[in-house]
């Protein structure tokens, strides 16, 4: 169930300065998906992924033959003299794996492709998150550009009111001063919240290259009730990546332990008889010293340590999700008591004060104070809204909801 700002919140607030037609309304899931395709951190995560594939195709390629060519008894002296008994000899090497080295090679390279993978949803992810945040922020400032417009007008119809109250001879002089003060610093405040809000769409807007002036948001401002307790999959998906990652370079440096074969054949001219007899040999390491030992353990606590990291990394997630759920709860229960409750008290109170004033029941410090607890209200709203936003955004992100929004939108 979605919490909506209702009319009866903004007391007849005047709307923003009429606008010229603008483009089609743009939702956030929309905002998230053109964002992505324009973010060039979204394009070095695809390149990521290519450069994967490509160390991919690169570790299934066996290694490559050699050939020699050696010669003997070329320059002597005596019968040894330059060519007479000269021996030449051409050899064929293949080096041969043996030990799963390649197949090794190839699943640790499989899931280099997997880590690049989830790596560019985590960036997505955030990217999302951002996006969201500054579409809330439209929102929030929209709104508090609206309540400055009914403060203004607050502020105007008081000044009126003090004005004739002093031209009548019913009030002092510096009520008429005040009342001009205090509409001269709801102008300025309007002004900054209009300036605050322009700032804001140019900010969502630069995620895709966009202009703000222009821009026109299809949601409204909500306070969702916040249900899930899950963590984002992709966060999941990146940590087990880096897991299986880790558990396929340990195959890998055991694979290294086993030694491998070098086969050679050819041949060799005689020329002193004309002969040419046929080459053989293999190659093979003792591998008395080095058996990889070393790499192998390093491995093996490479990956224990990633493993209980993406364990304290859960628990982690989970605690701060059941805080942060806590503080959107506790924000959204405050600004449903500000809306209905605190604010229509205030805004009756001001009418009652007011209606007093005009008879001569009150003064117009009496006036200021009522207004200025409307001021008060709205701040307090605005700052929930504001906390809400913030634990909202990073349950989203935690939670991944965004996960499948997060794709690429082409910008026309």
């Amino acid at each position: 169930m979605h919490f909506k700002l209702r009319a009866a919140f903004m007391a007849g607030a005047l709307a923003l300065t009429s606008q010229p037609a603008r483009a089609e309304p743009i939702t956030l899931d929309a905002a998230i998906r053109r964002a992505s395709g324009a973010a060039p951190q979204i394009q070095a995560g695809d390149a990521a992924i290519s450069a994967a594939k490509a160390g991919y195709r690169q570790a299934d390629v066996p290694p490559n033959p050699s050939v020699s060519v050696e010669g003997e008894n070329l320059v002597g002296t005596g019968q040894y003299g330059l060519l007479r008994q000269s021996e030449v000899s051409v050899t064929y090497s293949q080096p041969f794996e043996r030990g799963g080295k390649r197949a090794a090679r190839v699943a640790l390279a499989q899931q280099d492709i997997g880590v690049a993978e989830a790596s560019a949803r985590i960036v997505r992810l955030d990217l999302a998150a951002a996006v969201q945040r500054a579409y809330i922020d439209v929102q929030i400032t929209d709104y508090a550009a609206r309540i400055s417009e009914e403060r203004l007008e607050t502020e105007t119809e008081m000044q009126r009111e003090a004005l004739r109250r002093v031209r009548g001879y019913k009030d002092p002089l510096f009520v008429e001063t005040r009342a001009a003060a205090r509409v001269a610093q709801a102008r300025l405040g309007r002004d900054e919240a209009r300036a605050r809000h322009a700032n804001a769409r140019n900010r969502l807007a630069s995620f895709w290259g966009g202009s703000g002036a222009d821009l026109q948001l299809a949601d409204g401002l909500g306070l969702p009730t916040i249900n899930s307790v899950e963590i984002a999959s992709s966060d999941l998906a990146l940590r087990n990546a880096e897991i299986a990652r880790a558990r396929a370079a340990v195959v890998v440096e055991q694979s290294r332990a086993t030694q491998d074969y070098t086969l050679s054949g050819g041949a060799r001219y005689l020329r002193g008889t004309g002969n040419v007899a046929l080459l053989a040999g293999v190659t093979i390491p003792l591998g008395r010293f080095d058996r990889n030992q070393g790499n192998i353990e390093r491995a093996q606590a490479e990956r224990q340590r990633l493993e209980f990291l993406a364990e304290a990394d859960r628990l982690d997630k989970l605690r701060r999700l059941a805080s942060l759920r806590a503080d959107a709860d506790a924000a959204r229960t405050r600004a449903d008591a500000i809306m209905a409750e605190v604010y229509p008290r205030n805004t009756r109170t001001l009418d009652q004060v007011r209606a007093g004033y005009n008879r001569g029941g009150f003064n117009f410090r009496d006036v200021q104070d009522a207004a200025d607890a409307i001021l008060e209200v709205q701040d307090q709203w605005l700052e929930t809204i504001t906390r809400f936003r913030d634990a909202q955004t990073e349950i989203d992100r935690l939670t991944g909801r965004f996960d499948a929004a997060a794709s690429v939108e082409t910008i026309p």
